[in-house]
């Protein structure tokens, strides 16, 4: 998305929130139901703001209430059923592969040949080719040129 200088965008001041949530992915699968039924309104609140004004600086009010709800409530989860709720989010995430017959990925050495396609063009040799081409005083990047020069990239 490509904004003008004159875009007014939010300080960070207004940007700040008093506490952030840090939460893992488990926990937060594992709180996620209850949360969101605790901060309905709020969030509620909060969508309603961006789809009536289709500008979110303008819901950043909102989206800060949201975000101290969701505080509140995992205190409240600490202070009321921490044990619980820590049995839970470890069942959550270790216990996929035996619930959900969720795996992952054996990976086996083989001594198969790996299967060859030629119908792929060699894009490393095109990129070279063209590469080598260009004029010495063509302007680079510092930071590309371990993609486009083969004696910096030990990839090519």
């Amino acid at each position: 998305m490509v904004l003008p200088n004159d875009f007014p965008l939010p300080s960070d001041e207004e940007l700040t929130v008093t506490q952030e949530l840090n939460i893992s992915s488990p926990a937060l699968r594992a709180a996620a139901y209850h949360m969101g039924k605790y901060c309905d309104t709020q969030s509620k609140e909060f969508i309603l703001c961006r789809n009536e004004t289709e500008d979110p600086r303008k819901c950043l009010k909102e989206g800060k209430e949201v975000t101290a709800c969701g505080v509140k409530f995992l205190q409240l989860v600490k202070k009321m059923c921490l044990e619980e709720f820590n049995k839970y989010m470890h069942c959550i995430d270790h216990g996929s592969a035996e619930m959900l017959l969720v795996h992952r990925p054996r990976i086996h050495v083989t001594n198969r040949p790996a299967p060859v396609n030629n119908d792929f063009p060699d894009y490393k040799k095109e990129a070279s080719k063209i590469i080598n081409e260009l004029p010495e005083d063509y302007p680079t990047r510092e930071e590309h040129k371990c993609y486009y020069e083969p004696h910096n990239n030990p990839f090519m």
